[in-house]
């Protein structure tokens, strides 16, 4: 009976409400007499109808449906994503960069953080585009031509030249600049300094015993005014190829002094030994620091027989003739090729001295004596030297009060010389008949390309005719850039008829 009854709930559940409500009736009456084991109850599962309500199948669509509906297989990370976030995420406490696949490290390098510690990355990671993002986050500024067109080059010039500019002797730590010297050493080729800070003043303690009513014997010593000592970091840095110094203090406000500005005998001692030991250095410059004869004989003194320096800038100093002996010393014992004492006290005295060294030396291609005081008795002796010399290319006289001797010297070298490409006589006293005379020599000159004659009171035609013959000049160059094979056929088939003639 209990079978047909379930059947049929199945089967109709109108039935079964109602044949249900029969059976607890009578179970009511018969429960009096004692309990009875309860039966399960058995939910009816509503038939699918034709015309029924979708709401009536809400519970049945939410067990099939997702709760998300945005959710799917398709956007779960793979495996190898989610070891590279890991990897990422880590890096500073697990570098592993190398054992990882190509194209996996590129992943990892394009998302790592650009401040990572540098002991972490310096000796690790060669990425160029991650050392671009480095620079950029810390410069808005760069440009990575200056430095070799490498962007961790560039970062590490700049910022060991940041760490210079702000070290302060006696109170700064040593070991912030030596720490950084095993990460830099191999990308740092040039470094720019354009301000040394000196020790920090303190004010003056007097001793109760020391003071006295003129108040002169209780006057204290200054204290030392020395900079960092670049001895230890040249040495340490085993590329380093250009020393660009000004010992100079940026943004001194009310705090100016003259102490600021100084450079000290001891920075200077201290500074010649680092250069002489750094055999790697081929451009040294020591600009604007108020260098005198002495400072600057030390720091020639120290370049002698340097086996590769090629360029030494000591201009806007203090030197005068004193330092342009010891710089015609130079010329003899050093393979210089460019000598620039531009903006100091160099006068007839010492542009001999020059003369004297450059008409024998074969090294030299650029002389820089603008803004000196070398007369005419300095211009003549340096024209007599470019009549023999043939190696020189660019002389800048400008500047240095020259006047028509010195024109009519210039004139005949300009006739005999085949080497000079580049003559400034700005800002001189040539005058008309000087200008005449430079004229003439250029009539037989075919290898001077640039003669900068503003200035210099030479007649508006001459200097117009001079013009033309550079423009000659400049032309015939390009000619033999543009095809050095012919240029060397039309030697070599004029060179039998010359020897015959």
């Amino acid at each position: 009976m209990q079978d047909t009854v379930t059947t049929s709930a199945l089967l109709d559940p109108s039935h079964s409400s109602v044949s249900t409500q029969d059976k607890s009736s009578t179970g009511g009456h018969t429960s009096s007499t004692g309990p009875q084991p309860s039966k399960p109850s058995i939910t009816p599962v509503p038939a699918k109808s034709r015309n029924s309500h979708p709401g009536a199948n809400f519970h049945r669509m939410r067990r099939i449906i997702a709760e998300d509906p945005e959710w799917s297989l398709a956007i779960v990370p793979l495996l190898t994503e989610l070891c590279i976030q890991h990897i990422i995420r880590n890096f500073q406490k697990n570098p592993i960069l190398k054992q990882m696949l190509p194209e996996h490290q590129q992943k990892v390098l394009n998302h790592l953080s650009p401040d990572l510690p540098l002991a972490v990355t310096a000796n690790l990671i060669d990425n160029e585009n991650y050392w671009f993002r480095c620079c950029m986050q810390r410069w808005p500024v760069c440009h990575v031509a200056h430095h070799g067109g490498s962007w961790k080059r560039m970062f590490f010039e700049r910022h060991l030249e940041n760490l210079l500019k702000h070290f302060i002797p006696g109170t700064t730590d040593p070991a912030v600049i030596l720490d950084l010297l095993p990460l830099c050493r191999n990308y740092v080729r040039r470094v720019h300094v354009d301000q040394f800070l000196p020790p920090v003043r303190l004010p003056a303690q007097l001793r109760p015993g020391d003071q006295s009513d003129s108040g002169s014997e209780g006057e204290m010593e200054e204290p030392p005014v020395d900079h960092y000592q670049l001895g230890d970091l040249v040495a340490g840095l085993s590329h380093l190829e250009e020393l660009d110094l000004v010992y100079d203090v940026k943004d001194c406000g009310m705090n100016f002094e003259w102490n600021l500005f100084l450079f000290t005998y001891r920075d200077c001692h201290s500074l010649a030994a680092a250069i002489k030991a750094c055999h790697t250095l081929k451009i040294f410059k020591l600009t604007r620091s108020k260098v005198d004869d002495d400072k600057a004989r030390i720091i020639i003194r120290s370049l002698l027989d340097h086996p590769v320096l090629e360029e030494l800038d000591l201009s806007h100093n203090l030197i005068g003739d004193r330092g342009a002996r010891g710089a015609a010393k130079l010329l003899s014992h050093s393979r210089l090729r460019v000598l620039n004492l531009a903006n100091n006290q160099v006068r007839a005295a010492g542009a001999q001295s020059l003369a004297h060294a450059l008409a024998h030396n074969t090294n030299l291609i650029s002389l820089n004596l603008r803004l000196n005081c070398i007369e005419d008795e300095g211009g003549q002796a340096l024209a007599h030297a470019l009549q023999t010399n043939k190696c020189l290319t660019t002389l800048h006289l400008g500047g240095n009060e020259l006047s028509e001797p010195t024109a009519t010297l210039l004139s005949q070298v300009l006739a005999i010389n085949t080497t000079l490409t580049s003559i400034n006589l700005s800002c001189n006293h040539i005058g008309l008949d000087g200008g005449k005379q430079l004229l003439e020599g250029m009539s037989d000159n075919k290898t001077l390309l640039e003669f900068d004659l503003r200035l210099s009171d030479v007649a508006q035609e001459s200097e117009y005719l001079i013009g033309q013959a550079l423009y000659a000049n400049r032309e015939a160059a390009r000619q033999r850039a543009l095809n050095p094979s012919h240029f060397m056929s039309t030697i070599t088939a004029n060179g039998p008829e010359n020897s015959v003639g």
